[in-house]
């Protein structure tokens, strides 16, 4: 082969090398960018979900409100009752609601922990492309490094060459030059 060709395929192999690095790059960004689209959507999700229960509870406490006027109208005794009723169903909506706000509560916290384990993952996921983007460029330069070297050896070794060929052709000519 010569210089050139060899020049020529160490420069394909590095264009070729350049391409697929570019495409692995590429192909990560979309999975960045859809692991990103899936955490705002869960996140878009949960709150969705704990805005339809909050909105459950108020509208059952104001029904439960609405139950006990009603009832006040009616006779002492059954007043009387009623409220006793309601109390005690309050007292369980009560319960019900801690309960509930314990347990967003822990939906929050568990989500929270979801998105952190999730940012940290893709942060280390980052460092380990950006690690992995310096070392190829270490090594690209250190191709081209080489591959300068070769070619300043190439042209030396022309350059001795071409200079024998004269000394040859020069000591010909004398020579025939002598002989005529």
């Amino acid at each position: 082969m010569t210089g050139c060709a060899v020049e020529t395929e160490i420069v394909n192999q590095s264009q070729t090398e350049i391409t697929h690095l570019k495409a692995t790059i590429v192909a990560l960004r979309e999975q960045l960018e859809t692991l990103s689209f899936d955490k705002d959507k869960a996140v878009q999700r949960a709150v969705l979900l704990s805005s339809d229960e909050i909105q459950q509870l108020k509208d059952m406490a104001s029904s439960l409100r609405s139950e006990l006027e009603n009832l006040r109208f009616e006779k002492d005794a059954a007043v009387q009752r009623a409220i006793q009723s309601s109390a005690d169903e309050i007292q369980q909506l009560k319960n019900t609601t801690s309960s509930l706000r314990s347990e967003l509560e822990n939906l929050r916290f568990e989500k929270d922990a979801a998105v952190q384990r999730a940012i940290q993952s893709s942060a280390d996921e980052i460092q380990q492309l950006k690690n992995t983007t310096s070392s190829l460029r270490s090594e690209l330069e250190n191709l081209r490094f080489e591959k300068d070297a070769a070619v300043q050896r190439a042209i030396q070794s022309s350059a001795d060459e071409i200079q024998q060929l004269k000394s040859t052709i020069a000591s010909l000519r004398s020579e025939m030059e002598s002989k005529k």
